[in-house]
Formats: structure tokens, sequence, C-alpha cells
């Protein structure tokens, strides 16, 4: 019995240095949220009924909502119905940037698209997407 004491604090005294990383300091809250770097006026934009044979333009906004520069590295549309454009230049602490969507209205009927968007904050690509009916002239 007593040796299985022993090998229990030993045990604990082994593991000690890990345990003393992973707890937070007194006064340090446990969970910690991060916050977006970019803040999107909206991520999914409804644009009705447009009419057939007319490029939709679509506009999505946003504010660089971190303290540090942000790029937008990548924008792919989801098919080659879909063109993009973007804020080229960095976008400052504070301003707005955009990226752009042109949809080729060449077919009747309901669509959904998407626009992934890579920026320098984070590899992981955001999905924007629009949607409406192009109606028959």
């Amino acid at each position: 019995m007593k040796n299985l004491k022993v090998t229990a604090l030993l045990a604990v005294l082994a593991c000690a240095p890990f345990y003393a990383n992973v707890f937070p300091a007194e006064g340090t809250p446990v969970v910690k949220v991060l916050a977006d770097a970019i803040k999107w006026k909206s991520e999914s934009i409804e644009v009705g009924n447009i009419p057939q044979g007319k490029p939709k333009l679509i506009k999505f906004e946003f504010t660089n909502t971190s303290n540090k520069p942000i790029i937008i590295e990548n924008v792919a549309p989801s098919c080659g119905c879909t063109t993009a454009n973007y804020t080229k230049t960095p976008i400052l602490p504070g301003k707005v940037g955009f990226v752009e969507a042109s949809y080729n209205a060449a077919n009747a009927g309901p669509f959904m698209k998407t626009v992934n968007v890579t920026t320098s904050d984070s590899k992981t690509p955001k999905t924007l997407s629009f949607k409406g009916t192009v109606v028959a002239s």
C-alpha cells in the first residue's frame, strides 16, 4: 500500500511541470474570445429578380476591426458565370474594403452563387453568397 502511495505521488510530481503551464495564472480568464478581424456588412445578399442578359453587380463591404492592415489575398467565384473584383490595397484598421461579384444573368431561373475570400488575417476562406432569380426578358 505504501508503494502505491509513493508511486502515485511520483506520478503527480512528474506531471507537475506540464500542468503548471496549462492552468491560467490568477486573475487571467480561462477562456479568451478572439474576435474576427473583419466585420462584414452582410455575408449573404438576396438580389431578387434580375433581367436576363444583363450582368448583375453585387457588392460585399467589410470593415477592418483589427489593429493591423489586412490584405485580400484571393477571391474565388464558385463558377465561370461570376467574375470578381476587390480592394487591392491593404485595408488599414477601421477602414472599409469591398469584394464585388458580377453575375452573368444568361440563363433564366433561380440561382445561388458563392465567392470565397482569403485574407492575410485568416487562411481559411470566408464564403460570401448571393441569390435571386433571373427573369426572361
